[in-house]
């Protein structure tokens, strides 16, 4: 079971922003870095893979099985 993708967005004391994304496998995370330097009115400055970019999603497989009728 996975979970559902998410982003934790972290406000520190001194007014530093950091993001983290959850459950985004591979580039799918990339897509955000613009999507939150515009909500956030910020700039990127630091920018680093979390162990989910190496991850890819995997759909379930298909099994197609062919039974030879004619065979005795």
């Amino acid at each position: 079971m996975t979970s559902t993708p998410r982003i934790v967005v972290t406000v520190g004391s001194d007014g530093q922003i950091s993001a983290e994304t959850e459950g985004l496998l591979g580039g799918e995370c990339l897509d955000y870095i613009a999507v939150l330097e515009d909500l956030l009115a910020a700039r990127t400055v630091q920018s680093a893979y979390t162990a989910d970019y190496a991850r890819v999603r995997v759909d379930e497989p298909v099994l197609e099985v062919q039974r030879d009728v004619d065979r005795a």
